[in-house]
């Protein structure tokens, strides 16, 4: 070990729990983050730093002035630019001795496994249910421990899944929230040291399971309240009666409503509609950043009051949630009104 090399880890070696032992054991280690966005960059940051020796990065998207109060590996300049690259000049500048492995596409079904069998750890920085229970399950399938987080509001948690036979985030979520009560943060908003808190906290978890130190959040979740800065932890019990996943599946029909609405239109169906209003109800801010045109009135300012009886209205937003109960509410006060909501991710436009 080179003398450049002790003096850069020199402060966490000298730990007896980590040791020289310890140490060698980050370097040689791989470590696959999904997301470089509020919880991803303080993970990839941490861990590049602590001399963790492969870093993957799993990314598609690509900064966004909304991200900044709470992604803040990202700056100013880089609006625009891909997080994945971004993040990975982040690490080199931190520390040349990493090497990194970049995925610029969207995680998937298709793509899951390969990618995973590449590393020997993974951390979950999604901020969506299926892109988490693709994750469970591909670790399930590989054996591969990993440990995840969520944030909403002024809350957080983290967990470490699967290791050495665990339990896994289906023991915690046997089945997805449906997709109108599943938390989201464009909706329900989040404080930027949130992420920050949280995505240290599964560095940490990271680096503990890697080296060997301490006690990793096995069995258990931590779930912390910042308003009150509350931290308890609640235990795990692994479902023994649950078949082992095999397989992966489509986690996006999983995740989804068993029952379409019938006020819910697909990307098809939406290109080949003719003869209607859109109207993006999401905030000035997202509007400005990306759209797939329309008039843009958020969701606070509607008017229902506004909309002729002989009109045809598409509502739309990032996810279809925020449209989706606009749409419902509307029709309710109104059952004669021709209210539609476009039931897809906006990402899939770009």
């Amino acid at each position: 070990m080179s003398l450049e090399y002790n003096t850069r880890y020199a402060r966490q070696v000298i730990l007896s729990e980590m040791g020289i032992e310890g140490q060698k054991k980050l370097n040689k280690a791989s470590v696959l983050i999904i997301g470089c966005g509020g919880l991803g960059g303080p993970v990839l940051t941490y861990l590049a730093a602590a001399g963790v020796g492969t870093i993957g990065l799993v990314e598609f998207d690509t900064v966004a002035e909304s991200n900044l109060h709470r992604q803040v590996i990202f700056d100013t300049k880089d609006i625009g630019k891909k997080k994945i690259d971004v993040a990975d000049q982040k690490i080199k500048d931190l520390n040349p001795h990493i090497k990194t492995e970049l995925y610029p596409q969207g995680l998937n079904s298709d793509n899951a496994l390969e990618i995973f069998s590449k590393f020997d750890l993974i951390v979950d920085g999604s901020d969506n249910f299926p892109t988490r229970y693709l994750v469970n399950d591909a670790c399930e399938i590989l054996n591969k421990p990993f440990v995840y987080a969520a944030i909403h509001q002024m809350e957080g948690q983290v967990a470490v899944f699967n290791l050495n036979g665990s339990s896994t985030y289906r023991d915690l979520f046997n089945s997805p929230p449906s997709p109108e009560n599943a938390p989201n943060c464009a909706t329900g908003g989040v404080l930027g040291p949130v992420a920050g808190v949280i995505g240290s906290l599964q560095a940490l978890e990271a680096i503990k399971i890697i080296s060997g130190i301490g006690k990793p959040l096995v069995d258990e979740i931590l779930l912390v309240h910042f308003s009150e800065m509350i931290f308890r932890k609640m235990k795990i019990k692994k479902d023994l009666s649950r078949p082992k996943v095999e397989k992966l599946i489509d986690y996006e029909a999983f995740c989804a409503s068993e029952i379409k609405n019938p006020l819910a239109i697909s990307k098809n169906e939406f290109l080949e509609l003719d003869n209607f209003t859109l109207i993006d109800i999401r905030e000035n801010y997202e509007h400005e950043e990306f759209n797939i045109g329309g008039e843009n009135i958020p969701q606070d300012e509607f008017e229902i009051e506004n909309i002729r009886e002989n009109e045809k209205i598409v509502l739309y937003c990032s996810s279809g949630i925020r449209s989706k109960t606009l749409a419902n509410k509307i029709k309710a006060k109104n059952p004669l009104l021709e209210v539609y909501y476009l039931d897809c991710s906006l990402k899939e436009f770009i």
